[in-house]
């Protein structure tokens, strides 16, 4: 029962119950064609913010990274190739798209270092204070209850651990944003057409982007959840975020 809950998938209205399973269905159609398509999109800038992403982070060997809506791994392989000796679980809903990952070169050659579990970030069936780090890029929008995500990302950290989301965000400059509009709308729901055969997921996409809560709004989520010395850093004029917590 959702009790007549609603909330928003990409500009429509849904009941909570069903956004889950309509998540689903956009990453179960566009998985073999994701990581193309995330290169077509951002014209390779992605790979500049989950690079800056794990220069903040720092990762470090012996450590345990739970990487949520981990999907293809991209986060994961980026995390163990700067420490080998860590391990990585990659967590997603939906199994097309660790499928997709559990494919891709360095999947074969980290496979002692890496874990693909298919799950709900809302339910994490993990143990508390079981992983060093917790990682959700570009995810955390798709969930239908953010605050309950990052509840459950200070549940299994442990004492010391540290949350990192990387995430589309809201960008101060009213120009910018008005430009950086006309081109989501404009041009990538007709790529994904090309590119994956799917325009209507990658409108989702694009509206999903648009409902997600702006950084100073999103930081009190991840202060709400329990974390310390939480703040965040703009990238790309703000196109994108990381936004980063302590478990202490």
């Amino acid at each position: 029962m959702s009790d007549n809950r609603t909330t928003h998938f990409g500009f429509k209205t849904v009941d909570e119950a069903d956004k889950a399973g309509m998540v689903h269905g956009v990453f179960s159609n566009v998985a073999s064609k994701y990581d193309v398509m995330n290169d077509a999109m951002s014209m390779g800038i992605h790979r500049i913010w989950k690079e800056a992403m794990m220069d903040w982070l720092a990762p470090r060997d012996g450590q345990k990274l739970l990487d949520v809506a981990g999907g293809t791994g991209d986060i994961s392989f980026r995390f163990l190739k700067r420490a080998p000796n860590a391990h990585a679980t990659v967590f997603d809903l939906t199994q097309d798209m660790l499928d997709a990952g559990r494919t891709r070169a360095e999947a074969a050659s980290m496979a002692d270092h890496l874990d693909w579990i298919c799950g709900d970030a809302m339910a994490l069936p993990f143990d508390d204070n079981t992983f060093d780090v917790y990682t959700i890029s570009f995810g955390i929008r798709n969930v239908t209850r953010p605050q309950e995500a990052l509840n459950e990302a200070y549940r299994v950290l442990k004492p010391g651990g540290r949350l990192m989301v990387l995430e589309f965000s809201q960008i101060p400059n009213p120009a910018v944003q008005w430009a950086y509009d006309k081109y989501s709308f404009n041009v990538i729901p007709p790529l994904g057409k090309l590119i994956a055969n799917d325009a209507d997921s990658y409108q989702y996409l694009v509206e999903s982007i648009r409902k997600f809560p702006d950084q100073d709004t999103f930081l009190q989520m991840v202060k709400d959840a329990g974390f310390e010395n939480a703040k965040y850093r703009n990238l790309t004029m703000g196109i994108a975020c990381l936004h980063s917590g302590w478990k202490i």
